[in-house]
């Protein structure tokens, strides 16, 4: 707290006797006593009482109701006693605020007062003093000391500018505080500078979106400049403001890199490590062949390798920091592996950090060095560190592919050590080693099995498992083994009973004359005894896979599996570029970003490195090089664990995000369903705008459906843990009622229902485009005053899911489309009493395709009535199913609690197109091609626009007015729409002067779509 800071300072003014004594007094009625030692007319009997009321309101007894005896004490030459006064009266003016006003006059004098130490006190016991009746007194005196002539008034008034802010935002803005204090970063000392950029930090902090700190070459000479001369901690702030600077060019980058190097050498180590931050972020833009690059370099290592010999508490701090350099530039470190060896005085968080970090620089060159160490680590007695040891030196050998076999070699001298800890980390390891080079350590096998008998933690008993199964071919006795673990099936680990189910089904592939009744006794435990629902679902898999099609089931699960990845505990690139952009600060010590972990109202900005420039090299980051417009970004490494399909089986909770090697596939028509409307297309029929179009005669044979992508998907049987715990076999999927209808695909432009060939007959036109007004039809395109294109509709938000059904989860949302994008824009409610994590989110086959384009972006836990708001990216190239109705979405939520299901409807205004604008002469040939039966007419009510402005609202949301005449007095309009899928839907809109009915005819080859589109313009015209 504030006041007891300035107790500590007080100590200087004490007198020569020990202050102490104020701590022991026990006496009654105390109280009643200071009371009138306070109104005493004796100075130094007067401080003496206040000394005690401190002393007792620091050992947290309460003295308020002295307040108005100790306020009076205020008006007194001797600052010793002023300071005390004022730590009163910070501690207690929350809980007094009519009474702290009486003290507003003694702070507006002392605010003028001769003395710089007194003014400067003064303002800033006003800025601690959180009561709104006196912050609007306190603006006066503010203004003055902000411009006094004393630098240590002013680099006071810079703090309070901050922590008046706080207490009351709108009010600073006001009064033009904000100003003043951009102002003082021009200042003529340092501290003021440091003080000024610390404040405005601060408030930026809870204005994320506000330009505060609007730096420009200038004031970061400035900046840089008041560096030198300041403190440490004025030195920090700076530095952390340089870090939220992006140069324009790397002149400028390499310019201020040379600026901010010195203060790599200075003792404190926050210093160090805030300097390392900003030259981390500048590296990015400067050309990785320039000679300064490479120098630059070589200067980071020794102010990291000198932060090692600090205390451990520092050392642990450090290596959290240097853990993430490391994985974004290795080169800086690669000849610095001897520092991170782990001493034997090291704490255990010391030496596991350190062990991470040698993985991490583990190359060709140093891994003998390496292996050498960690099989020494080996032996140790800390039993975790020796497992983290031997799990290290499986990881070299995926790493580095030259050391593999001394790994091994390593592996199985440890093995042979018979400590059975060690024992057990080694074969998990090799099973590691085994997936990422097959067919080639297997010699090892039958040293492993001889340990069997001794493993006992479920991880290594389900590697060996893992390991029996896979190479059951080339072991004798697999089915001896794997019986032996059958026997206490159900007394084992979830993880042990998936995998012996998986291994027996493998062996009876293999060997299935000798293995049947094994299958038969692994399947009938599985589905028939347990009442896990993942082992129950994996062996009703294996069961109907078994029992359909064994060729099918061994293609499955004996397909080769892809090879594991160099390093599977890589922090994600673009979290990676964020903590990097937090070095120094706790983010950096999680390797988390801010969000996650700072709570309340307090905006956090997603922090991300520059882009690379000036010589046309890729960034390293991923994202940020291809939106510059630079080349293709550098592979970063592929992080298997975290890494998976979107789309896949929703039970095993698998949502991480997707990854793709390439960018969506394109929405075609015969994809989605769509079509050529005008059969022999444009070219055709602009050639001879006279002649009809082509339309070729009517099949009643189908369109062959188009391969859709081969994605995971879930249906509606998806949705439902079913219990068969009861039954003596497999169930039944025969098809019911409730089998979802034929896909969407398939009708809509690939079926004769729906128009997959063109009827002979010619369509006739309506009554209202055959009328011969003026000069007929070429009249029809000369188009009115169409107003400018509004934005477009949004509905408003609704609840799709109750508090009461998603235990304490509400979500309220709507649909939106923005530049092209569809948007889901989710409010997440937590009504329950616990947090809520690690939210994902998946969709059911649909109508239109819909898939999230991305993960559920909830970075931050939820807590007990937060509410947190959403905006997921829709992708319309999912797999297609028919729904009814057809604009219905099915939609999994998933978080730490459970899984949560609900139905909701998307207007299908969010799939119009921007690219729907039809040609002229094209809507009419199209109008005349389409069947007369697929024309449908609709009545919209009580709508009091007029067509101009129903046709600029309309178009905001990507109906576009092809033409417009008036007959009669009444307006028509004739508008276009695409789908996302390819489908066209053409209109006509009546709208009459004084008549608030319109009346529509929509035409379109795929009608089932029309009544949405209906929907769509009511909701657009009345909205």
């Amino acid at each position: 707290m504030e006041w007891a800071n300035q107790l500590c300072e007080n100590r200087q003014f004490g007198s020569k006797m020990t202050d102490s004594k104020y701590f022991t007094t026990t006496k009654k009625g105390e109280i009643f006593e200071l009371k009138a030692e306070l109104n005493s007319d004796k100075k130094e009997k007067k401080k003496e009482a206040v000394k005690k009321v401190i002393a007792s309101m620091t050992v947290g007894k309460d003295v308020s109701a002295l307040f108005p005896d100790v306020v009076n004490c205020m008006q007194t030459d001797n600052l010793e006693l002023k300071k005390l006064v004022y730590l009163y009266l910070m501690n207690y003016a929350k809980s007094q605020p009519d009474m702290a006003i009486m003290a507003v006059n003694t702070f507006v004098k002392d605010c003028e007062d001769a003395n710089p130490l007194i003014r400067a006190l003064a303002v800033r016991t006003m800025g601690c003093i959180r009561v709104d009746k006196i912050t609007e007194y306190l603006c006066e005196p503010l203004r003055k000391c902000l411009k006094d002539e004393d630098p240590y008034v002013r680099k006071t008034a810079a703090v309070c500018v901050a922590k008046l802010h706080d207490i009351n935002a709108q009010l600073v803005e006001d009064q033009g505080f904000l100003d003043t204090l951009k102002d003082l970063i021009s200042d003529s000392n340092p501290m003021v500078v440091a003080n000024a950029v610390a404040a405005l930090s601060e408030i930026a902090e809870s204005h994320p979106n506000s330009n505060l700190l609007d730096l420009n070459p200038q004031s970061i000479n400035k900046l840089l400049t008041a560096l030198n001369e300041c403190t440490e901690w004025g030195q920090i702030f700076i530095l952390d403001c340089l870090a939220n600077y992006t140069p324009r060019d790397d002149r400028e980058s390499q310019s201020i890199c040379e600026r901010v190097t010195p203060r790599l050498s200075h003792a404190n180590s926050a210093v160090v490590l805030s300097a390392v931050k900003v030259l981390m972020k500048f590296m990015e833009m400067l050309p990785k062949d320039l000679d300064y690059y490479s120098t630059l370099l070589k200067k980071l290592a020794p102010p990291l390798v000198t932060l090692l010999s600090a205390e451990p508490e520092l050392q642990y701090v450090a290596l959290r920091n240097i853990n993430l350099i490391v994985q974004k530039r290795p080169e800086i470190l690669k000849h610095e592996m001897k520092v991170f060896f782990v001493k034997y005085n090291d704490p255990i968080y010391v030496k596991l950090e350190k062990l991470d970090i040698m993985i991490r620089l583990a190359s060709q060159a140093n891994i003998a060095q390496v292996l050498a160490e960690l099989k020494e680590y080996a032996t140790e007695v800390d039993v975790d560190f020796v497992r983290k040891a031997v799990r290290a030196i499986g990881r070299c050998a995926i790493k580095v592919e030259q050391s593999a076999e001394r790994c091994v070699s390593t592996l199985l001298d440890l093995i042979q050590t018979k400590v059975n800890y060690v024992v057990q980390e080694a074969i998990v390891v090799i099973k590691d080693i085994f997936r990422k080079y097959p067919n080639k350590y297997e010699s090892v096998i039958a040293t492993l099995c001889e340990n069997l008998d001794s493993l006992d933690e479920p991880e290594a008993r389900a590697a060996m498992i893992w390991i029996v199964g896979e190479y059951a071919e080339r072991i004798d006795n697999a089915d001896e083994l794997l019986e032996s673990f059958l026997e206490g099936f159900h007394d084992e680990s979830t993880q042990v009973q998936l995998q012996l189910l998986t291994a027996i089904v493998k062996l009876f592939l293999k060997k299935p004359t000798e293995t049947q009744e094994l299958v038969q006794q692994v399947l009938s435990l599985a589905t028939q005894d347990s009442d896990n629902p993942d082992l129950r679902d994996r062996g009703y898999i294996y069961w109907r896979l078994l029992s359909t099609d064994p060729v099918a089931a061994k293609e499955v699960v004996l397909a080769e599996k892809p090879l594991i990845s160099e390093e599977t505990d890589l922090i994600e690139p673009t979290l990676l570029e964020e903590l990097i952009c937090h070095i120094g600060t706790l983010a950096s010590v999680y390797h988390k970003p801010p969000s996650a972990f700072v709570e309340g109202s307090r905006g956090v900005m997603h922090k991300r490195l520059p882009a690379r420039t000036g010589s046309g090299e890729s960034t390293e980051s991923p994202d940020v090089g291809t939106a510059a417009g630079g080349s293709a970004p550098e592979a970063a490494p592929s992080i298997i664990p975290s890494q998976g399909d979107l789309l896949g089986d929703l039970l095993n909770l698998d949502m991480a995000p997707p990854t793709t090697s390439g960018p969506p596939p394109p929405t075609t028509g015969m994809q989605m369903g769509g079509m050529d409307l005008l059969g022999g297309g444009l070219d055709s029929l602009m050639g001879d705008e006279s002649e009809p179009p082509h339309v070729p005669p009517r099949t009643d044979t189908p369109r062959s459906p188009s391969p859709q992508p081969p994605s995971p998907v879930y249906t509606h049987t998806d949705y439902t843990y079913t219990d068969y715990s009861h039954t003596d076999s497999p169930p039944d999927h025969s098809p019911t009622e409730h089998s979802p209808p034929a896909e969407l695909g398939g009708d809509i432009g690939g079926s004769p229902a729906m128009g997959a060939g063109f009827g002979a007959a010619p369509a006739v036109m309506p009554a209202s485009l055959n009328a011969p007004v003026g000069g007929g039809l070429g009249d029809l395109f000369d188009l009115g005053g169409v107003g400018m294109p509004m934005g477009a509709y949004i509905p408003p938000k609704i609840v799709w899911l109750p508090a009461m059904k998603a235990k304490g989860l509400e979500i309220s949302g709507t649909f939106a489309r923005r530049a092209g994008v569809i948007q889901m824009e989710l409010i997440l409610t937590n009504k329950a009493m616990s947090v809520m994590t690690d939210f994902a989110i998946q969709f059911n086959r649909n109508s239109f395709g819909l898939a999230p384009a991305g993960p559920l972006q909830v970075l931050t836990p939820l807590g007990p009535n937060q509410t947190i708001e959403v905006s997921l990216p829709l992708s319309t190239v999912g797999p297609v199913m028919k729904m009814d109705p057809l604009n219905n979405l099915q939609v999994a939520v998933k978080n730490n609690i459970d899984v949560f299901y609900f139905s909701c409807q998307y207007p299908i205004s969010m799939l119009f197109v921007e690219d729907g604008k039809m040609e002229r002469q094209v809507f009419l040939a199209t109008w005349k091609d389409i069947p007369n039966d697929n024309e449908s007419q609709f009545q919209i009510k009580d709508c009091h626009l007029n067509s101009d402005a129903a046709s600029s609202k309309l178009q905001g949301s990507n109906i576009f007015t092809i033409a417009k005449r008036t007959v009669e007095g009444q307006d028509m309009l004739y508008m276009s729409i695409k789908l996302s899928n390819g489908i066209w839907v053409l209109a006509e809109l009546r709208v009459q002067a004084g008549n608030p009915n319109y009346t529509i005819s929509l035409k379109c080859r795929a009608p089932e779509v029309s009544q949405c589109v209906f929907q769509c313009y009511e909701a657009v015209l009345k909205n």
